[in-house]
């Protein structure tokens, strides 16, 4: 630190807060530590009695944390994303975009391993709004050596934040069960899956009634399919019943099954699988009954062309126990809610 004359100090970083006080109406920082003192400054100083002022002397190794914080933004953010100007020494990434927040986990944790570097987020696959903010960076001090950012930047090959924006996907529905079809009980999920389309996206197609026949379900889906659908849902069904043909069917139809079951509750008996460009969603039938059901995290996905492995189900067992939103105790909800 050294001491310089206010007009000398404009373009140095403040050392130290100053404090203003007004006898009676207001005492409290002013300028805070880390200040980048500037002209317009100057008589805002001497209104405080302050002439001199301490001040930091950053050699050309050194970064500020609002520059080091626009250099870690740089290197870490992706597609459809955003950031503000440094507030002490904090940036915000935003969304551009109403989708899919996504985030490379493993290359997250390697950033925030370097010394007095964090970058905070939302959770992996949340749905976002636009302009909503999704994560946050700075830095530990109020100055960095450049070496330690240059270290981060080695795990930012690949940007690690970005969101996938929702498609307007033309979406079918398919309700199956030969009591359904046979009008001897009235449809119940095709209405639920018709208010979760226009709850998440997507454009609303027609649902199609089938019996309970491999065969009278695979012509259904793919009806769907040559007339243009982009996901095809199918309810009920999907038990080991023998009566449950809805998977086998599926499996018929799709050219890759990535799974027929899920570590998620409600929900286990769901079944993920493709036609090309065609996602085929077999939801059990809890989705008639929760409001939140592996659909809600599977779904989204689709929307935002998120093609999902057979690795990712198996994880969705941590934090796959949904509970009622108003007992739950998950932190942050990655449905958005």
């Amino acid at each position: 630190m050294k001491i310089l004359d206010i007009e000398k100090a404009v373009g140095h970083v403040l050392a130290h807060d100053m404090t203003k006080i007004v006898p009676g109406e207001f005492k409290g920082v002013k300028f805070k530590k880390g200040h980048i003192i500037k002209e317009e400054d100057i008589d805002k100083f001497k209104d405080m009695g302050k002439y001199n002022v301490y001040v930091l002397e950053l050699d050309e190794n050194t970064l500020h944390e609002d520059d080091a914080s626009k250099y870690i933004a740089k290197n870490t953010m992706g597609k459809n994303i955003s950031i503000n100007e440094p507030s002490e020494g904090k940036i915000t990434f935003s969304s551009t975009v109403e989708g899919l927040l996504k985030i490379d986990v493993e290359r997250l944790k390697k950033v925030n391993s370097v010394d007095n570097v964090i970058v905070a987020t939302l959770h992996n696959n949340t749905i976002v709004k636009k302009e909503q903010a999704v994560a946050a960076t700075r830095i530990i001090p109020l100055t960095i050596e450049k070496n330690a950012l240059e270290k981060m930047s080695e795990y930012c090959d690949k940007k690690i934040i970005s969101v996938k924006e929702f498609k307007n996907k033309k979406v079918g529905i398919v309700v199956t069960g030969t009591e359904v079809f046979e009008g001897r009980i009235k449809d119940k999920f095709g209405p639920i899956l018709e208010n979760k389309i226009k709850h998440y996206g997507g454009q609303y197609m027609e649902t199609i009634y089938a019996p309970d026949s491999k065969e009278k379900i695979s012509e259904a889906i793919m009806k769907h399919i040559d007339s243009g659908c982009e996901i095809v849902l199918t309810s009920g069904g999907m038990s080991v019943d023998p009566d449950d043909v809805t998977p086998s069917s599926i499996k018929e139809v799709a050219k890759k099954v990535v799974t027929y079951g899920a570590p998620v509750l409600p929900g286990a008996m769901v079944m993920v699988g493709y036609r090309d460009n065609v996602s085929i969603l077999g939801i059990p039938g809890c989705g008639m009954y929760h409001s939140t059901t592996v659909f809600d995290l599977v779904y989204p996905r689709m929307l935002a062309d998120d093609e999902i492995t057979r690795e990712e189900i198996s994880g969705l067992g941590h934090g796959g126990l949904c509970m009622k939103c108003e007992t739950c105790m998950y932190p942050i909800c990655p449905l958005g809610k």
